[in-house]
């Protein structure tokens, strides 16, 4: 396997799924740029050589789709999936060698290798103005590190079996920095880092932190890997990579020896400072906040030194590819994690983060003649309760009853719910939550709501293939579309207030029953423009999911609540923009005619087929 980044970047190269681009490029948006118009088009890993005001390399798109990520990783993958299959005790792979003899052969070359204390001989200090400072969306508040590798030690436990390494974003300039010695660090604070920081605060000491760049790439991904409890990143990060982590100790601080760079420095007790915008995986900016600020030691770069980044915005992007590799690499866990799960699918197309679709089981009433949830709703709390799961708004759940279902075919097992779903009974809800840091559909930053749409049972209704009566030629209601069987989209007037929203969802209501009830549409969608949101799969996931707030946005033909249980004949979701919403992610397009230049015939790109 590769020891370094570079020999990935050659490996890449001689089979065909790398170019370099030769010609200078602004990391001011145009690297960015250029990232987004190659991963859309399917295309290769790219090395830029010549980035304007740095004399250091970029590489972007590595793990650009799923083929390209086990290919770099084909050496090893099968022995990583084996130690991640341990999950009651992955070490035990390496306490009995011999009855897991290849894992444990595997496990055992894993374990982080220490060196004598000092610098690595390859590498030497600079400053953070040396690196190439991307700046990849036009509102973003500075340059960040996207690939970063966050690097803590457990204040009580020290040592690197005890240690952290995480994927949090960091600022490197802008906003209130002070360029070469203060960076942004954003992470919330139920993260590992969050926790060695709280222990920190509470002995009164400055947190050392390292943030390595770079390296082989299994040390990228072991930064974001949801390992079992007792497997360690660094450990991981030598498993994948076929050699061991190799570290040493400057100043105090951990030195990874593979990373292409090495920044250290401290986090003290309440200091922050403003961080962000910054255009994220939902698609949107997520918006300036405090958090926590890094106070630069030192930065360290080896010889020949190669900056390894991404981009990240509405899905899919690069990171969808992260997620289907982690998803290979884990199999099986979440049915061991949460007894009676058989699949749970974060979608993609909906950020990830917002919305769930599952299939669980439903032991609990097998002599009731008439079928409806009860296990599921034990296994949804299970679900909602479970590391990043929990940042979840909307959990669709069913139960397979005689006929096989795959949450990836979206439409199909969406529909599967709906023609199911009792609208009177299934729907539940949990107000005053929490859901993701980035998410600004909610009431405030972390706070919101959360949804469980629970269906089991015998089909209960057609859906509808064509917009419903019910919907056409209402006056403030225009351009009815259906979205897919069951799903309508109708523009509303500009969303102005929730007050006016909650009279505009009951002017709707009774303009539908006073032309009868309308069984073959149990969900209608409020928004800015139903043709957009109409026109395929993925935009009816993105702006539905992310553009709402269950407690808040969802409203009901003929609604009622009967002991505190709320139900209704059709549901309404308002999706429109709010004034509290994110902006969205828009190109710059003055950028988006300059990289033109990189794709014309002779150019470096001209290959490419954007």
């Amino acid at each position: 396997m590769y020891r370094n980044l570079e020999e990935c970047i050659l490996d890449l190269e001689q089979n065909g799924q790398l170019i370099r681009v030769h010609e200078e490029v602004d990391p001011h948006l145009e690297m960015a740029a250029i990232h987004l118009k190659v991963y859309e088009a399917g295309g290769p890993a790219l090395l830029f050589e010549n980035v304007k005001g740095s004399k250091f390399k970029a590489v972007s798109n590595l793990f650009g789709n799923l083929e390209r990520s086990k290919f770099i990783f084909r050496k090893t993958i099968d022995q990583a999936q084996s130690v991640v299959a341990l999950r009651n005790d992955p070490m035990k792979a390496l306490k009995n060698p011999f009855n897991h003899v290849s894992t444990g052969f595997a496990a055992s070359k894993a374990l982080p290798q220490k060196k004598s204390n000092g610098l690595p001989v390859t590498h030497k200090e600079i400053n953070i103005s040396d690196l190439p400072l991307i700046h990849h969306w036009p509102d973003d508040g500075g340059a960040f590190i996207t690939l970063p590798q966050v690097y803590s030690e457990d204040p009580d436990k020290p040592g690197i079996m005890n240690a952290n390494l995480g994927m949090y974003r960091v600022q490197l300039s802008g906003n209130e920095f002070e360029l070469n010695k203060e960076l942004g660090l954003h992470y919330q604070i139920h993260r590992g880092i969050g926790v060695h920081q709280e222990k920190a605060n509470r002995l009164g000491k400055p947190l050392k932190v390292s943030i390595f760049v770079g390296g082989p790439p299994a040390h990228t991904l072991a930064a974001v890997m949801p390992l079992p409890e007792g497997l360690s990143e660094m450990t991981f990060a030598g498993l994948l990579a076929g050699q061991r982590f190799r570290y040493s100790y400057v100043d105090g601080y951990c030195i990874s020896n593979d990373a292409d760079f090495v920044i250290t420095g401290e986090i003290h007790p309440e200091e922050t400072k403003p961080e962000g915008p910054f255009g994220d995986h939902l698609g949107y900016y997520s918006l300036t906040h405090d958090f926590p600020l890094f106070r630069v030691h030192k930065v360290y770069a080896k010889e020949n030194a190669i900056w390894p980044f991404t981009v990240v915005g509405r899905p899919p992007q690069e990171d969808t590819a992260f997620g289907d590799l982690i998803h290979e690499l884990t199999g099986d866990a979440i049915k061991q994690e949460i007894p009676g799960v058989k699949e749970v699918h974060a979608v993609d197309a909906a950020g990830v983060h917002p919305l769930l679709f599952a299939i669980g089981s439903e032991r609990y009433t097998p002599y009731q003649k008439v079928k409806q949830p009860a296990e599921l709703l034990t296994i949804a709390n299970r679900i909602l309760g479970t590391g990043q799961l929990s940042l979840a708004k909307y959990l669709f759940i069913t139960a397979e009853d005689g006929q096989p279902l795959d949450t990836h075919k979206e439409e199909e097992f969406l529909c599967y719910i709906l023609e199911r779903l009792n609208l009177h009974r299934d729907i539940h809800f949990q107000t005053n939550t929490t859901i993701d840091t980035l998410d600004y559909s909610g009431t405030g930053l972390n706070t919101g709501s959360k949804v469980v749409f629970a269906a089991y049972g015998d089909k209960k209704r057609d859906l509808c293939t064509e917009v419903p009566e019910q919907l056409k030629g209402l006056h403030e209601f225009k351009n009815p579309r259906l979205v897919i069987p069951g799903v309508v989209a109708v523009e509303a007037p500009k969303f102005s207030s929730y007050e006016e929203a909650q009279k505009e969802a009951d002017a709707l209501s009774e303009a539908i029953q006073a032309k009868g009830v309308m069984p073959t549409c149990p969900m209608i969608i409020l928004c800015d423009d139903s043709s957009f949101l109409s026109e395929s799969m993925s935009n009816f996931l993105w702006v539905s999911f992310t553009r709402s707030n269950p407690s808040h946005d969802i409203y009901g033909v003929n609604s009622y609540y009967e002991h505190k249980h709320w139900g209704c004949d059709n549901m309404i979701i308002d999706v429109r923009t709010k004034p509290h919403h994110a902006p969205p992610l828009i190109p710059d397009p003055t950028v988006e005619k300059n990289i033109e230049r990189f794709f014309v015939k002779g150019a470096s790109l001209s290959e490419v087929k954007i």
